[in-house]
């Protein structure tokens, strides 16, 4: 484990924190650290939800340290790129419920990161921004491909080729975050909403992520809904279906095994 990365686990949450400071930039190091922890959750049966943040009350990542790029080495570029896009996309595909608790300035791959999870809270300070272009870069962590689907063309189009920098209150209008709260408050809120995550299904949650991810690669609907219906019958095969039923015919809290 990467002290640029700390890791803390509360219940079924495992609490991520981007631990770079002063503006909590990723590394090779760090992203390659993400890669593995993620891995790493993914094997934990106990682990239902996941929480990242940033240390310290000023930024949630500025993104990449753009000192790796001061000489233009190819091969460093693609070596950060790879690195990047790995990283992230273990956290896209994360089992689990993934929730961003944006606590400061999110910029370029600090955003891109936040644009990996499922569902981002940021507090009121917070300000995020996708500002590639201007150094004569572009987003290579999923930004152009992430953020037009959160917030649509125009929006994205506008926060990468304007470099447009946008406020907490602004994200929350566009549907790039889903809540914004006082300063301070991004991480308890992200927790409470991963507590509720983890009152559902580990196995339905893991299963309505596939769907609704497969909704963005496909444009027919009629494939969607079929694999909406075999993914349905395929969750009797588990342990959680049947505890899940039981439970509420019982009137009790479902007891999830995650299998």
């Amino acid at each position: 484990m990467t002290p640029l990365l700390k890791y803390e686990k509360r219940g079924h949450i495992a609490v991520v924190t981007i631990n770079n400071p002063p503006a909590n930039t990723w590394n090779e190091e760090s992203l390659s650290g993400l890669k593995s922890l993620v891995e790493g959750l993914n094997e934990d049966r106990d682990i239902y939800a996941l929480v990242i943040t940033g240390q310290g009350e000023k930024f949630f990542s500025a993104g990449a340290d753009l000192n790796k790029f001061a000489d233009g080495d190819k091969a460093v570029a693609r070596d950060m790129a790879r690195h990047f896009g790995l990283a992230f996309e273990a956290l896209t595909n994360f089992r689990g419920v993934s929730i961003a608790a944006i606590n400061g300035y999110a910029m370029g791959g600090g955003l891109e990161c936040a644009l990996s999870c499922d569902l981002r809270v940021a507090e009121e300070q917070a300000q995020m921004a996708l500002p590639e272009a201007k150094v004569g870069l572009l987003p290579c962590a999923g930004g152009t491909q992430n953020l037009p689907w959160i917030v649509g063309e125009g929006w994205a189009k506008r926060l990468i080729l304007c470099g447009e920098r946008i406020k907490a209150d602004k994200a929350l209008e566009i549907g790039l975050v889903e809540e914004v709260v006082p300063q301070g408050k991004s991480l308890e809120r992200a927790l409470e909403l991963a507590e509720m995550a983890c009152q559902q299904s580990p196995s339905s949650i893991a299963s309505c992520k596939q769907l609704v991810m497969h909704s963005r690669e496909s444009s027919s609907h009629e494939q969607g809904w079929r694999l909406e219906r075999e993914l349905f019958v395929d969750l009797f095969d588990t342990e959680d279906q049947k505890e899940g039923v039981q439970a509420f015919l019982e009137k009790r809290t479902a007891q999830w095994k995650n299998r």
